[in-house]
């Protein structure tokens, strides 16, 4: 089993990459999140005491160093060399738990294209198989129709609805929990969405 705590790591699969950040990211990652900010605005979590979100020295600094604790995996996503979203595993905990929690977004224009639910699986299988996680969960708003579809694709089992859960947009919000442990997907999540991907395509023949 790879060490928790063995960083820099990137994945490839597809077209799909995820990788760390980098210093040299910063022009490409502040216009993504400009271009998106009403996009994303809905779905982010913000800070109850209004604190301001930190400058991108500072962000980078924050993920190099919990990756480094092996306390998260935050990766930036890529789609064909180009910069279009972020995916962390975060609150990663181990003893008798051995979990870790996955949040992402996506750039609205490569939305609905597949590279999200690619980019979960691809992550899920890594905290799985090589750092050795045992269950993957996901918390998501019930009016976020496509992180929805996202968990759904992957199958994901639902296990409940956290009320008042994080700090979404200014207020505290509804959540619900998906979940998968390894266990459950033996082949791994890649494996599945592809024989997922190939019966969709013999469907529509």
């Amino acid at each position: 089993m790879t060490s928790p705590t063995r960083w820099p790591v990137t994945l490839v699969e597809e077209g799909v990459t995820l990788r760390p950040l980098r210093r040299r990211d910063r022009a490409a990652w502040e216009s993504v999140r400009r271009a998106n900010a009403r996009w994303l605005g809905r779905w982010e979590a913000t800070s109850p005491n209004r604190a301001p979100a930190p400058a991108f020295r500072a962000y980078r600094r924050s993920w190099e160093a919990s990756a480094r604790a092996g306390t998260s995996l935050p990766w930036v996503i890529e789609a064909h060399g180009d910069l279009v979203g972020s995916l962390t595993v975060s609150s990663i905990t181990r003893g008798a738990f051995w979990s870790g929690t996955i949040g992402y977004w996506i750039s609205e224009h490569m939305a609905g294209r597949g590279i999200t639910p690619l980019a979960v699986a691809m992550a899920s299988d890594y905290a799985w198989f090589e750092v050795g996680l045992h269950r993957i969960e996901i918390n998501i708003r019930p009016e976020n129709g496509p992180s929805l579809r996202v968990v759904e694709k992957l199958g994901f089992r639902e296990e409940g609805l956290r009320r008042r859960f994080l700090h979404i947009d200014g207020d505290w919000r509804d959540h619900r929990s998906f979940a998968l442990t390894a266990e459950e997907v033996p082949g791994g999540l890649v494996r599945r969405l592809g024989e997922a991907r190939k019966l969709g395509r013999r469907g529509a023949e």
